[in-house]
């Protein structure tokens, strides 16, 4: 899987703006997480078309990044997230973005953008989704 990273000064309407223009480009967001920084906004959009959505994003100014994804189902109980992230984290995987694609009671999925995939794909077979 793919992640969209949008760096751009933070402005009020981004995310509508973003919205907007993968919206009418037919290309549905999956999942998207939005934070601010030193004023700049930190847009990650995980779609099925990416690469039409960076061809949109790009005709319209935004500077993106893409960036390879690994998605790994959960239990959906306390301690699963932990157990995971401890696996990578004692195994020196750093896990640089991740982000919540899909939940429901019995699992949780998740979008991890980590330092060293192949070595994080190797630790996390047990998990590793594939669509």
């Amino acid at each position: 899987m793919k992640q969209i990273t949008v760096v751009v000064d933070d402005k009020v309407g981004l995310l509508a703006d973003i919205s907007y223009l993968l919206g009418r480009s037919k290309v549905n967001i999956d999942a998207i997480s939005v934070g601010v920084v030193g004023g700049k906004s930190i847009v990650t959009l995980s779609v099925k078309d990416n690469k039409r959505a960076l061809e949109v994003l790009a005709a319209n100014g935004y500077y993106c990044l893409e960036a390879d994804s690994l998605v790994a189902k959960l239990e959906n109980k306390p301690g699963e997230l932990a157990k995971m992230s401890r696996l990578l984290a004692d195994n020196k995987v750093n896990i640089e973005n991740i982000t919540v694609l899909s939940q429901d009671e019995s699992f949780s999925v998740y979008s991890l953008r980590v330092d060293k995939p192949s070595k994080a794909e190797k630790l996390l077979a047990p998990y590793i989704h594939s669509e």
